[in-house]
């Protein structure tokens, strides 16, 4: 608790120097806030951006590793680099955030989450991250809050990207690229591999069975995207991804000699016809395809597979400066295939969404509707009205009410053991307030949340899966990010409360406090950074006797070196201290790791 309150201390002495900063508009440019491009100054649902330079500044090797520093966000991994991981936005479950890679669904519809350890960074030019409930504009899973994923574009000259390094654990990372514009058309096409010895999964000193031998990861990834512009108003683009992975992991119920293996795949497809068909008429008709695709063998063997087929044609019409109507329709079909007799295989789901945003000088407007109507259970209604305002130029205050759900997954209504046909989707209501500050150089927020989810899935005592009461998750968020000329800071400071309120325990592996500083300097051909993570205890299960997992504090380290214009050379030093914690029981963590590597721009 002594370190959180330094955070908290060291955070208010920074927005404390704000009145000596000059006003400024943030101009940066989000479309996942309202599915309509917008500048980030203007979102009222809390949003944060990460873009290419702060991914490669990171060093950080897959997403997982790099959103778990942003305010919300919480990572729980079972064993090191590729391991199976839950990540919670805002205290709410791991499968009640949703994942898009560029607009699309790739989510299992068995187990619910995007396996979000598998997507490697070196593909990926930026992160978009919502917090809050977000349903009324993209439907089920978005109670936390949004993830969305940019994977690269071409733009300019046509030029050529490479990267090469090695670490401990046998960490090998390699990547390259090609991209850039020709004439009426924009290319891009990337490779990466990453591969590691990994350490042992399982902590055999507190699980006996398990196999102390080490635990590896092999992950290839492949993207591709072209664009064609007819002129100024129409184009087309088509857009590949697809990661092929395979970990090894430790079974806490199995013998000390066996060996366990998941390959995960995950590919995503898009077609997108883009046209301005008026001065104020912007249409887009996307179709795409996600799949998740699992498979384990050794000890024992299953394989899950999703294949998500969407269809989607949203209408921005911007019928005066200031403001914006949009309309949508949408179909997504999903289909299982298993050696799991589920007793039933397919979900068809028709949606339609509208939504407003108005700009009135000082003050925004946002309203947004949407009804998607499942197959096998029902028709779901979900809205957001949204207001802000400007006050004393730097000082903005918003203020939001929303609901979300989650719809049921395969697995909760149509395993052939522990389905249940009758379940209802999780149901959501949440109000959050924020008051924000930007200036030059200098953004801060700070935002309270009361996000109250009924009918949670869980499973009764016969393994059978039940809606239970309510989970609340109410909590602030502080987050900053300034630049002083060549240094730079950010920090995030998390206070939160997720728990069951028919039993008062708190959700299983979050904490009730967490944060993060990130302090960097550009020196010559030098960028050197730290950052400091902090971590509260936790609880294990969702159990009275659930066992507690210790706090922790974390310190990284980062620097790059310029050689000439086209070459650098990185290093990442992650838990420089070699902090012994764990973030799920019973797991190991890396501990002290080193990764330097090459790069050619």
């Amino acid at each position: 608790m002594k370190q959180i309150q330094l955070i908290f201390a060291a955070l208010m002495c920074v927005v404390a120097s704000f009145a000596q900063a000059e006003t400024a508009s943030l101009g940066e440019i989000v479309v996942t806030a309202i599915r309509m491009p917008q500048a980030l100054n203007k979102t009222i649902a809390d949003t944060t951006v990460l873009n290419e330079q702060e991914i490669r500044d990171s060093g950080a090797p897959d997403v997982s590793t790099l959103v778990r520093s942003l305010a919300g966000v919480e990572v729980a991994q079972s064993g090191g680099l590729g391991a199976q991981s839950g990540t919670y936005l805002r205290g709410s479950n791991s499968n009640q955030v949703l994942v898009l890679i560029d607009g699309v669904r790739v989510n299992s519809a068995t187990a619910g989450p995007t396996a979000l350890e598998h997507i490697m960074l070196d593909n990926i030019e930026r992160i978009e991250v919502v917090r809050g409930n977000v349903s009324s504009l993209y439907g089920s899973e978005a109670i936390g809050g949004v993830i969305q994923l940019f994977t690269k574009h071409g733009s300019g000259a046509p030029s050529f990207t490479a990267s090469a390094g090695g670490g401990t654990h046998g960490n090998q990372r390699y990547a390259a690229g090609f991209s850039g514009e020709a004439d009426s058309n924009s290319f891009s096409v990337n490779a990466s591999k990453v591969k590691t010895d990994g350490v042992s999964a399982i902590n055999p000193q507190i699980v006996p069975n398990a196999n102390p031998n080490d635990n590896g990861y092999d992950n290839n990834t492949i993207s591709a995207q072209v664009e064609h512009a007819f002129n100024a108003e129409h184009a087309v683009t088509v857009s590949w991804f697809s990661t092929r992975s395979n970990v090894s992991f430790d079974s806490p119920y199995g013998l000390p000699a066996d060996l366990y293996n998941t390959q995960d795949n995950i590919d995503k497809v898009s077609l997108a016809a883009d046209d301005q068909l008026s001065g104020i008429w912007h249409s887009q008709v996307r179709i795409a395809q996600g799949t998740d695709d699992s498979k384990t063998y050794g000890g024992y063997s299953a394989r899950y597979k999703t294949q998500s087929n969407q269809y989607a044609w949203q209408n921005n019409l911007k019928f005066a400066n200031n403001q914006q109507l949009s309309f949508s329709a949408e179909n997504l079909g999903q289909t299982v295939s298993s050696d799991t007799l589920f007793t039933q295989t397919t979900r068809n789901v028709n949606s339609l969404l509208g939504g407003y945003t108005g700009d009135y000088g000082a003050q925004q407007v946002q309203l947004n509707l949407r009804q998607d109507n499942y197959s096998d259970f029902g028709a779901v209604n979900t809205g957001l009205l949204g207001y802000g305002v400007v006050f004393e130029e730097r000082w903005r205050a918003t203020a939001s009410v929303s609901n979300a759900f989650k719809a049921p997954t395969f697995n909760d209504m149509y395993d052939p053991f522990s389905g249940n046909p009758n379940l209802k989707p999780e149901r959501s209501q949440n109000k959050e307030f924020g008051l924000h500050y930007a200036a030059v150089g200098q953004h801060a927020d700070a935002v309270y949340f009361d996000n109250r989810i009924t009918d949670f899935i869980e499973l009764d005592a016969s393994y059978v899966g039940i809606n239970t009461p309510m989970a609340e998750i109410s909590g602030q968020e502080l987050s900053y990010k300034g630049d002083f000329g060549n240094k730079h800071l950010k920090a995030n400071l998390t206070f939160q409360n997720p728990r069951d309120t028919s039993t008062g325990l708190v959700l299983a592996r979050r904490a009730k406090q967490f944060a993060s500083i990130e302090a960097s300097h550009d020196l010559g051909d030098w960028d050197t950074g730290a950052e400091f993570r902090y971590s509260g205890a936790r609880q294990d299960n969702n159990t009275a006797t659930s066992p507690t997992l210790s706090s922790y504090t974390l310190v990284n380290l980062t620097a790059r070196y310029e050689i000439d214009r086209h070459f650098n050379l990185s290093a990442r030093a992650d838990n420089l201290l070699n902090t012994n914690y764990s973030e799920a029981y019973g797991y190991n963590t890396l501990g002290r790791t080193l990764f330097v590597g090459v790069s050619y721009h």
